[in-house]
């Protein structure tokens, strides 16, 4: 496999992320078993990962999508979240799982619980595929984690660099 020449260390193989995906999924499909299952990605980092991941969950599943930003186009998040796709279905009363690429501060991520929680779901659950426990601003309550990162700026399965790099088959960090 040859490497980007933007790439200085790749931090997550391929073969890493294939197997805990599936660990994942095998943990929601437990947690879940016989309730369906409403997904929802964060986009445009996580549709990567919730493409494998729910190959991975046995419960019947829907999907719906929201994009926000909180990084415009710098490695630094701004902690001003702007709604930018809204999701299309209610989800009052349905068990609602935020699928996303990476947490960083939690800002992102804690404002989503307060705005999908105010919209009175069954439950609400997270499930992210990275976190940068150094980087927390607010404490995350995250169900479910595929890897914690050290704070270096990340490309790669979905996550971009102004939209470039999303698909490398790896989770690496950019060179300093």
């Amino acid at each position: 496999m040859t490497v980007h020449p933007e790439i200085g260390e790749i931090l997550v193989q391929s073969d890493d992320l294939r197997h805990r995906v599936r660990e994942l999924g095998r943990q929601i499909s437990d947690d879940y078993e016989g309730r369906p299952i409403l997904l929802v990605g964060v986009l445009k980092g996580a549709f990567f990962f919730l493409a494998d991941l729910m190959r991975h969950i046995e419960p019947d599943c829907e999907v719906d999508f929201m994009a926000v930003s909180s990084y415009g186009s710098s490695t630094e998040s701004s902690g001003v979240v702007r709604i930018l796709k809204d999701l299309e279905a209610p989800i009052e009363g349905r068990d609602v799982l935020i699928v996303e690429d990476i947490v960083d501060s939690g800002l992102t991520l804690s404002y989503l619980m307060k705005n999908l929680g105010a919209r009175e779901p069954a439950s609400l659950e997270v499930c992210a595929l990275l976190t940068k426990p150094a980087r927390f601003k607010v404490e995350p309550d995250i169900k479910y984690v595929g890897f914690e990162i050290a704070d270096r700026f990340v490309v790669g399965y979905g996550l971009d660099h102004n939209q470039r790099l999303r698909n490398l088959p790896y989770v690496a960090a950019l060179k300093q």
